[in-house]
């Protein structure tokens, strides 16, 4: 029989939120990530030649026990032509990845995105180094 998942505080502060444990595998989980953000790594602004992830357009990723995957995501800009048709790019490179369910992307503009989200490869890729 298997037991209830444990949950652990990140401080110990009273407003302190838990997490619970995952029941997927460490190892399948660190295969998850890296596979997730080798997808993500496939999906380009087409008007920027680097990838969304080192563009830092990728705000947060969680992987659910049902192994589907949640991601919170900006754009560069606000009226980015691209604004439907992004998130769904998103969702279909990550549902891709073998042993993901699904996956939801959601697009947010808090905090907005500035340049110093880039990663240094996506500076040089634009050539700005």
């Amino acid at each position: 029989m298997l037991s209830e998942p444990k949950e652990y505080a990140i401080d110990t502060g009273p407003n302190a939120p838990a997490i619970e444990a995952s029941t997927i595998p460490p190892d399948e989980l660190d295969r998850l990530s890296s596979d997730i953000v080798t997808a993500l790594k496939t999906v380009f602004d087409p008007e920027i030649p680097a990838d969304i992830y080192e563009l830092g357009l990728i705000y947060k990723v969680d992987i659910d026990d049902s192994r589907h995957v949640s991601v919170d995501m900006t754009l560069t800009a606000p009226g980015c032509p691209v604004a439907g048709d992004m998130p769904v790019w998103v969702e279909d490179a990550i549902a891709a990845v073998p042993g993901v369910s699904g996956a939801k992307a959601t697009v947010v503009f808090d905090p907005p995105w500035s340049t110093e989200r880039m990663s240094d490869e996506a500076k040089v890729a634009i050539g700005w180094w």
